[in-house]
């Protein structure tokens, strides 16, 4: 366990991305009040945090 700790802390690894990864997906959680099935709330995931480009290309 001690080597696991010292591991850690000299690579600079945690686990906050995690965190804050499901801090996110619990507000959705919440504003959404419920989905009908498991697969709209999957979809409103990857929407919010998918890291989709959805901004249409400029043509000039």
């Amino acid at each position: 366990m001690l080597y696991g700790i010292i591991r850690a802390h000299v690579l600079g690894v945690s686990n906050t991305t995690a965190e804050g990864l499901n801090g996110v997906i619990q507000e959705i959680k919440y504003d959404a009040r419920g989905f009908r099935n498991r697969e709209r709330f999957r979809r409103t995931i990857l929407f919010h945090r998918g890291g989709l480009d959805l901004l249409p290309d400029l043509v000039c």
